[in-house]
């Protein structure tokens, strides 16, 4: 008799510790307009962040000395070369902006021109000297030819970014 209560106890843990505990988990496939992003510099999210329109009209109305503190979205136009340390970024269909990365602290991947950004920082109004435009030609890669055509200081519309979201794919 013990020997059969013994083969019952036995069979019933046996089956206790096979039993699988499930849980139900849904997997929401992501839709196509959402993308994926990797972050530079401080964390940011992509929530409330402007077009590059929107960012372009702001440009238009600042004046020299003002500053503001806004995130928007763009594509990388142009990206340094040599150390990812910049990138242009249009605004609208005709202007765009130069963005540098808050105290050098950060750097993009040298591949990322014609992806998606969001940028969050600080923007400004600035008078590029010809040596800086030339400075920027030759990390951009430009001929020599194309260097020696800089010869008058710019007007630019400047963003410091202190956070950057790139599209990964």
């Amino acid at each position: 008799m013990k020997l059969v209560i013994g083969y019952c106890l036995v069979l019933l843990f046996s089956l206790s510790a096979c039993k699988q505990n499930k849980k139900e988990s849904i997997t929401i496939p992501p839709s196509s307009n959402q993308l994926k992003f990797a972050s530079f510099g401080e964390k940011i999210t992509e929530d409330n962040a402007m077009s590059s329109t929107e960012m372009f009209a702001k440009f238009e109305n600042m004046h020299f000395g003002d500053t503001a503190l806004v995130k928007f979205s763009s594509t990388i136009k142009a990206l340094c070369t040599k150390k990812g340390c910049w990138m242009k970024l249009p605004l609208g269909a005709t202007a765009e902006t130069m963005v540098r990365f808050k105290d050098y602290g950060f750097f993009l991947p040298l591949d990322a021109t014609g992806e998606k950004v969001i940028v969050s920082g600080k923007a400004f109004l600035k008078i590029t000297s010809v040596d800086e435009l030339r400075h920027y030609a030759e990390d951009a890669g430009k001929s020599e030819e194309e260097i020696s055509k800089i010869i008058r200081v710019r007007k630019e519309f400047s963003f410091e970014a202190s956070g950057v979201l790139l599209n990964v794919k």
